[in-house]
């Protein structure tokens, strides 16, 4: 098998795209534990006639909410189609005049994301009706993941809880291996070691620090932690399906598989999420969390608007991008892209604790020198995993490698990029050939000169 099945280049574009997922990726995470501590008034008053007030935590809101905004995914899917935008994952290339005449449109713009290097043009890629509902399973684990991890984040703090996620990289790794059949090499392996590792840290250190969530006790830590973890493997489900079914025969390109992740999850919130929310006993006025109750919170509290507006766009745009490293990179690099949040995450809650509000963000504690360290773990563990592209941490037996050495492995990849950099030219070269013999033939001076000369005397007899 192919030494470079895994490894992927990291470019400007990609980087760009990397630094912005992240930003957008802190920016839904701080608004989503800001919305489970804010409290709203649901039209109710007390017998002294002031509002009745009561604390929003609606995991299941959140989660309908995210839904909503991916349906944005669509609405973009077909302006991309309509007017022909350069997007990730549509090719309209150098199409034929009459599919030029009559527009693109998802058979003609539509195309795989690797070609045939054949004489022929590759056809392009007709999306097939069952494929729209095909698209309900990527919805189905998102859904699941997404409910998991929103019960877990209410019982920590959203530093560990992002720390926690991130330990989908272990089963997206595993299924990488043995299910889409893609060979990760020995760095690769020890790069998703160190993820462990800083998981297992964070993870500890968050079941220690306890009570940092409001009076969180020491057993809702552990329920906490065991449900990010539950929302990690089905988390990691849905990253190797999304990568799978953008990398088929007939592929679904990003928008695509966002809006319809979006549609079939609302679909799903609205027939199945919220029916079971409203009858499970719970807290929130006898079930676990009751939909008109929400309802009528959102619409008579001014705070809980603002967050959710806030929350709606950040949500959407995260996951646009973070389907796009998929997209781009791979499986991998998405899992590797939630473990990189925490960082920004965690400094942004310092930030609000002692410069904004001490009502949110997370303060400085004894606990908190055991995350600098699981961060550092997890760098060195990302830079391992990206070898052997540039800023990467190449294992040659050095002592920051603890005696590895995968020589060979970067050689064998090296040697493997220099050939595909040599057949990548080769067939420019060939495809470039091609178009100017046609060139030549269909646009020769003489044939020119001779169709001018006849229409002038076609003009001269009129």
């Amino acid at each position: 098998m192919s030494n470079l099945a895994n490894v992927h280049t990291c470019g400007l574009a990609e980087i760009i795209l990397f630094i912005l997922a992240i930003l957008f990726g802190t920016g839904c995470s701080i608004c989503s534990k800001t919305m489970m501590s804010l409290v709203g008034t649901n039209g109710t008053f007390e017998e002294d006639g002031s509002p009745h007030m009561e604390s929003f935590q609606k995991p299941l809101f959140q989660t309908f909410g995210m839904f909503i905004g991916m349906l944005f995914g669509l609405a973009m899917h077909w302006m991309v189609l309509a007017f022909r935008i350069p997007f990730p994952g549509y090719d309209f290339g150098d199409a034929e005049e009459d599919d030029a005449e009559m527009g693109p449109t998802e058979t003609t713009a539509l195309k795989p994301k690797s070609t045939s290097s054949t004489d022929q043009d590759v056809p392009s890629a007709q999306i097939p009706t069952w494929m729209y509902f095909f698209l309900a399973i990527p919805a189905i684990f998102d859904l699941a993941a997404t409910a998991l991890c929103m019960m877990g984040l209410q019982y920590l703090d959203v530093s560990i809880y992002q720390m926690l996620r991130g330990s989908g990289i272990i089963f997206v790794a595993l299924m990488k291996q043995h299910v889409l059949k893609e060979h990760l090499q020995t760095f690769h392996w020890v790069g998703v070691f160190w993820n462990v590792t800083r998981t297992a840290l964070l993870a500890s250190g968050g079941e220690m620090e306890g009570g940092s969530t409001g009076n969180v006790s020491s057993s809702e830590t552990f329920l906490g932690v065991c449900l990010m973890m539950a929302g990690a493997f089905v988390q990691a489900l849905q990253f190797v399906f999304e990568e799978h079914v953008m990398k088929m025969d007939v592929p679904a390109p990003p928008l695509l598989l966002i809006g319809m992740e979006g549609f079939w999850g609302t679909v799903l919130s609205i027939l199945v999420m919220y029916p079971l929310g409203y009858w499970l006993p719970g807290s929130d006025h006898g079930s676990y969390e009751d939909p008109f109750n929400t309802w009528k919170m959102f619409m008579n509290s001014r705070n809980i608007q603002v967050a959710f507006v806030i929350y709606f766009f950040t949500i959407f745009f995260y996951n646009l991008l973070a389907v796009l490293v998929t997209f781009m990179l791979s499986s991998v690099w998405h899992a590797i892209l939630d473990n990189f949040r925490p960082i920004t995450v965690w400094g942004t809650d310092l930030f609000i604790f002692y410069h904004i509000s001490p009502a949110f963000g997370e303060m400085w504690t004894q606990y908190s020198y055991l995350q600098i360290f699981g961060m550092g773990v997890l760098v060195y563990g990302t830079a391992v995993y990206n070898a052997p592209n540039a800023g990467s941490v190449l294992l040659e037996g050095q002592w920051y490698s603890f005696g590895i050495d995968c020589s060979k492995e970067y050689e064998a990849i090296r040697r493997e990029q220099e050939e595909a950099g040599e057949d990548a030219m080769w067939e420019a070269k060939q495809q470039e050939f091609k178009v100017r013999k046609i060139s030549s033939f269909m646009e020769s001076p003489r044939v020119s000169v001779h169709t001018q000369a006849l229409r002038g005397l076609g003009a001269q007899h009129n």
